[in-house]
């Protein structure tokens, strides 16, 4: 690897988690000998919740319960448009309802195992240990989970696990949870410990001698760019996945609030780390704006296949099950049609690249229900999955129900994120990152259903018992526009806007988007190798600088302007996949969603490399024309043994 591409600096590593106990004692032992603030002095304490989906929203609500002063912030016109609410499978939690032989253990186990061990021990240990309070307290706000005839909490499978496990509302889990976390919030908001702001963007973080002191925020109806202050700033403002244009995002879901605070400081680890999801509809014309998920809890019930013999256009109902190839079954009999993601990802590209892919241009595999609805009638395939399926009928035109879904791999979900120790704190003293937008819980992969429980993990129970060992050495002292440090990030924001409203030149922020996403698709996506990466490093640049010169941002800056918000967007989306590509390049290895081509088994499978790579990737920002600098942070496994994955 050129050192040009980067540099490498000292080591990192996680000082936060208690190592002189077993695993199991090491979350209580952290909450017991992290410092508290008392009651009447959180009063005195300022938090900045950037974001509102189920980490953001389930932490300004717990924390304003517990009496801090918290100011949140969304850019949506409602807390409840966060893209956690279309979130729709389920939500994992180790409650062993179903007597199969479930365990915090295991959960555990199958997290490092799914995430192909480029996660950290002791994150995993503690996400899976409190799953089991999340469903409680879920269950207590009134979630309406699926029950089981008799009234108990119904479960069910999800790819990379042999237990049922998962906790589910139909298909619109997210919307449920999110609505839980949601009259939380509300009610800290009538009380007065949350203050609200809404259609406001992060645009800036305002670091203070070493420390994050608060945001600059634009507000998103009169364009007026304003500062707000805080003693911590906590970002729970999701993934990056849009930096391929076409993802299952909401098309506003963005990286502008961690890139950004990237910029300021916080190590961005892991950036290749991208799920792509094996159960989405396939794409349909060059101008579509988005993908749309068929969740991962349709493959209980659904056989994944495609015809044996290439070019096979019959209508499927018409082929007959010797001229079928159900392949996951067929290459994974243990687990089946619910191997995790990445895998069932990449053996749909291999059969589509064979020849036998389905529908336009062969991208498209089959999933099958016919098996299940003649096994369990209609009726229950309709209970469990029903909305789904009108979903699909409704985009698609085809009937689910008669005929098998087509579906095909999309972008999903980044693993990667900023940087944090087992407090969640980022490299920045009083940053800290929640949910998605950090990258702590999931390594190379993330297990199905293991999003919502992280989200609702980070908000609801693991920031408000760390953040206080912050903030007990707060209050940090009044600031005001004209301290140095937050009039240069101030003048920073409103110079951006301006600058992108000047360039007045001739190509749509969405034309650069887009042709950015198919190269990060092409060139860095579900398989990436040494000529595409070097290829797409190459390009970048080159789009960057055509953005920079011929972006046409039209209307102006003090009124409602989508197009100058995209455009503020996709400049950070140039930034950020330059980053994606040199981690990718660097990571000379196969690990889950990161697949090189030159790095995999005879069979086509993930060929890691731990004596070189077992270890997280964090990345300092460096001014532009300099290389990023890479800190590594071994990774050892104490507990679950490195080990080639296998679900055969």
């Amino acid at each position: 690897m050129p050192l040009d591409l980067f540099a490498v600096g000292d080591p990192i590593a996680d000082t936060k988690a208690p190592t002189d106990v077993p695993i199991a004692e090491r979350w209580s032992t952290r909450r017991f000998r992290a410092r508290l603030v008392n009651p009447a002095n959180r009063r005195k304490r300022t938090v900045i919740v950037v974001g509102t989906g189920l980490a953001g929203g389930s932490a300004a609500a717990t924390l304003g319960e517990a009496g801090y002063r918290v100011k949140s912030f969304w850019f949506h016109d409602s807390p409840r448009r966060a893209h956690s609410v279309a979130a729709q499978g389920g939500i994992n939690a180790a409650k062993n309802y179903r007597n199969d032989g479930d365990s915090v253990h295991r959960l555990f186990y199958d997290t490092v195992k799914g995430g192909d061990f480029r996660s950290r021990e002791d994150n995993v240990h503690r996400l899976a240990e409190v799953s089991v309070s999340i469903i409680d307290q879920c269950v207590a706000q009134g979630v309406p989970f699926a029950r089981e005839y008799g009234g108990l909490l119904d479960n069910r499978s999800f790819g990379g696990a042999q237990v049922s496990r998962t906790f589910y509302a139909r298909g619109q889990t997210g919307q449920q949870l999110l609505y839980g976390a949601y009259q939380a919030l509300e009610r800290q908001m009538a009380v007065g410990t949350v203050e609200q702001h809404a259609r406001t963007e992060m645009l800036d973080l305002i670091v203070v001698d070493g420390r994050a002191r608060g945001i600059v925020a634009r507000d998103l109806i009169t364009g007026e760019v304003s500062t707000h202050f805080a003693d911590a700033v906590v970002l729970a403002t999701g993934g990056y996945s849009n930096v391929f244009y076409l993802s299952t995002n909401a098309k506003g879901s963005n990286t502008t609030a961690i890139w950004r605070a990237h910029k300021r400081g916080a190590y961005f680890a892991n950036p290749c780390y991208t799920q792509i999801h094996p159960t989405c509809i396939p794409v349909k014309g060059d101008y579509q704006s988005k993908l749309t998920l068929m969740s991962e809890s349709l493959r209980n019930d659904g056989r994944v296949w495609v015809p044996k013999e290439r070019g096979d256009t019959r209508d499927p109902r018409e082929i007959p099950e010797d001229e079928r190839d159900y392949y996951l079954e067929r290459i994974y009999p243990s687990f089946g049609n619910l191997v995790p993601r990445d895998i069932a990802s990449r053996q749909a590209k291999n059969v589509c690249d064979e020849g036998r892919g389905v529908g336009p241009g062969g991208l498209g595999v089959y999933l099958d229900f016919a098996d299940a609805i003649g096994r369990l009638g209609r009726p229950a395939i309709e209970a469990k999955y029903g909305n789904l399926f009108d979903m699909y009928a409704q985009i698609t035109g085809e009937d689910p129900y008669e005929t098998p879904m087509r579906i095909y791999p999309a972008v999903h979900y980044t693993m990667g994120g900023l940087w944090v120790d087992y407090d969640l704190q980022s490299t920045i003293p009083g940053l800290f990152v929640i949910g998605e937008a950090n990258f702590s819980d999931h390594g190379a992969n993330r297990l199905g259903a293991s999003a919502l429980m992280q989200g609702l993990a980070d908000g609801y129970f693991v920031l408000p018992n760390t953040i206080g060992d912050y903030l007990a050495d707060g209050p940090f002292g009044p600031l005001d526009d004209t301290h140095p440090q937050v009039a240069e990030a101030l003048g920073g924001v409103q110079a951006q806007v301006q600058k992108l409203l000047s360039v007045n030149g001739t190509r749509t922020p969405a034309s650069f988007h887009r042709e950015l996403g198919r190269l990060m698709w092409d060139l860095c996506g579900m398989e990436r190798s040494e000529e595409g990466l070097r290829k797409a490093l190459d390009r970048i640049p080159e789009i960057r600088h055509e953005f920079w010169t011929n972006v046409k941002v039209s209307g102006e800056w003090d009124t409602i302007n989508p197009t100058l918000e995209h455009a503020g967007r996709v400049a950070d989306f140039l930034e950020l996949a330059e980053l994606m590509c040199v981690d990718a390049l660097h990571r000379n290895e196969s690990c889950g969603g990161h697949f090189r081509a030159e790095s995999q088994t005879p069979e086509g499978e993930a060929l890691r490399d731990d004596g070189e790579y077992a270890y997280v990737a964090a990345w300092e920002y460096t001014p532009e024309g300099a290389p990023p600098v890479l800190h590594r942070e071994a990774l050892e496994y104490e507990y679950v043994h490195l080990a080639q994955r296998s679900y055969k």
